[in-house]
């Protein structure tokens, strides 16, 4: 025999690997952003710099590669046993899990609750957005358990589920939650005939005794149905009604409901929402009957935040994806970050990045303040719904801009990005469609005299700062409030005009861009169309530390 084992391998070896990015995971979700640093020092919340630092780090690294795994292997539902006893269980992948574990653990779901101090909220808002940068699915059960405390804890007969929902605890097992630290909860709302339009909920609320109803009924979305509790909303005699629904009964009985099946959705994959039937289950009332939309609503304001920090959080990454790829790869000759009009598109998606970044933290600040400044808490009520839908409406052709930015590989599911695009619609329509969050700022604003008086303190602080957005509020102030029809239209242009101020009140360095761009017609319907003359390698280089 001649010739060495390398010569043999040599007639398969067709070519060499090279002008590939390496691989993205291993990066620092705090560091790296620097406009996320600034916005959480601004609105209060530093003195948690360093819990945010240490998730940044997993958010980056382990809670990066755990999001390949708990999409991958999606939930299933099991009706029975293998002897037929029915359990309707939901069953994840232990990725699933292990990212629960950990945002439970850091404050994800409860750092606002557990440590309630100033920048609390500010500082839960952050580990979310750095979160759901990893793994999206996830921040729904997250989002859900944080929000329902802010209903519970006002409820002496409830206040047990609210501390343990808070607690930085997480426990997967199907147990009553009298015998856990730490809980979940979900929620059931919507109804086949009714979606946004709960009032039309048929869903029945028997009383049994006391504060005790029996549920009869259905739910067409119901949130990760393996939570220990569930905030429901149903007719009881008085009118609609919200409750709380065990998952366990306190003797360990699963409570009478049953999950019929899981939705098959075009992205969320992680997370598990199902249909459900409600055949005599016991629930608790909480807050009064007939006021079950009122109870609800500071549950439904602190979804809707999430709402939009995630929408920040997923133009983060995938700009972080693109940067990176850019930085990376070379093209006839240079960088591809060094081509004029790719750079063009760079920078223009780090100016709507670093604007939705921005606006989330500010909204998340005025939560923070809202219990002793009623200026706050009123713009925490508008701000919530303007932000929800002008930055969870521009997130799926960002996202879809950031692919084209790695051509063929962004459509590929090593990548990240096919999975943030399938996630990108959903901020849009949880919570509300686009529809909904214009006629709630109508509304606001309309029936709000203080909400109208914060928003426009808010843009009058900055005026004399740029001449061009002094003329652009000038516009907006002289058009007043528009018919319906127009709503959109106007939520679009009030969110810029914010985005704007709120750039400028933040010293970035890239309000000028926004400005001219968003506000003085100097862009185009697509990114990518910054006007002559930005400095588009300064914009860039904010964006993502090398």
């Amino acid at each position: 025999m001649s010739g060495s084992s390398s010569d043999s391998s040599a007639p398969f070896e067709t070519h060499v690997v090279f002008n590939q990015p390496p691989p993205f995971v291993g990066r620092d979700l705090w560091a790296d952003d620097v406009a996320l640093v600034e916005a959480v020092r601004r609105e209060g919340g530093a003195s948690f710099n360093a819990r945010l630092a240490a998730y940044g780090a997993l958010a980056g690294d382990e809670l990066y590669r755990l999001g390949f795994d708990a999409n991958r292997d999606r939930p299933r539902l099991r009706t029975h046993d293998a002897q037929g006893h029915r359990i309707d269980t939901v069953e994840f992948h232990p990725a699933y899990h292990a990212l629960m574990g950990t945002a439970k653990q850091h404050g994800v779901a409860g750092l606002s609750w557990h440590e309630a101090m100033a920048g609390a909220h500010v500082a839960r808002a952050a580990l979310s957005y750095l979160h759901h940068q990893a793994e999206a699915g996830t921040s729904c059960p997250l989002t859900m358990t944080h929000a329902a405390v802010a209903v519970l804890r006002g409820q002496p007969h409830l206040r047990a589920w609210a501390d343990k929902a808070a607690a930085p605890v997480y426990d997967a097992r199907d147990v009553p939650a009298a015998d856990k630290p730490g809980i979940t909860l979900g929620m059931g709302m919507t109804e086949k005939q009714g979606g946004s339009d709960v009032r039309a909920n048929t869903t029945r609320a028997e009383p049994i005794d006391g504060e005790r109803y029996r549920l009869v009924g259905h739910k067409w979305f119901f949130s990760a149905p393996m939570c220990d509790g569930f905030l429901v909303l149903a007719q009881a005699p008085g009118g609609l009604t919200c409750l709380l629904m065990p998952r366990r009964l306190a003797d360990g009985d699963r409570n009478a409901f049953r999950l019929m099946r899981l939705k098959d959705k075009l992205g969320d994959w992680a997370n598990a929402s199902g249909e459900v039937e409600f055949c005599g289950a016991q629930a608790w009332r909480v807050g009064e009957e007939g006021r079950g939309v009122a109870t609800i609503i500071p549950m439904v304001m602190m979804t809707r935040l999430d709402c939009l920090l995630g929408g920040a959080a997923e133009m983060r990454m995938a700009l972080a994806q693109a940067l990176h790829h850019a930085r990376h790869r070379r093209t006839f000759g240079k960088r591809l970050l060094d081509h004029p009009l790719m750079a063009n598109v760079l920078a223009d998606l780090a100016l709507e990045s670093e604007a939705a970044t921005v606006l989330a933290l500010r909204v998340a600040g005025a939560v923070d303040r809202a219990g002793h400044d009623a200026a706050e808490a009123a713009f925490a009520r508008l701000g919530t719904a303007l932000g929800k839908y002008w930055v969870c409406k521009r997130v799926a052709v960002f996202v879809n801009e950031a692919q084209e930015c790695l051509g063929g590989a962004g459509y590929v599911e090593e990548s990240p990005l096919p999975r943030l695009y399938r996630q990108a619609p959903l901020n849009s329509i949880w919570e509300g469609s686009g529809n909904i969050q214009c006629l709630d700022v109508l509304r606001t604003l309309s029936r709000e005299p203080d909400a109208l008086a914060a928003l426009q303190a808010e843009l009058a602080a900055v005026a004399t700062q740029h001449p061009a957005y002094a003329d652009a509020l000038q516009r907006w102030s002289a058009a007043g409030l528009p018919a319906e029809a127009q709503a959109r239209v106007f939520c679009e242009r009030t969110a810029l005009l914010l985005q704007a101020a709120l750039l400028l009140r933040a010293g970035s360095p890239l309000a000028e861009a926004f400005i001219r761009s968003r506000l003085q017609g100097g862009h185009g319907l697509a990114f990518g169309t910054l006007p002559e003359g930005e400095d588009c390698s300064g914009v860039i280089a904010r964006a993502l530390p090398t």
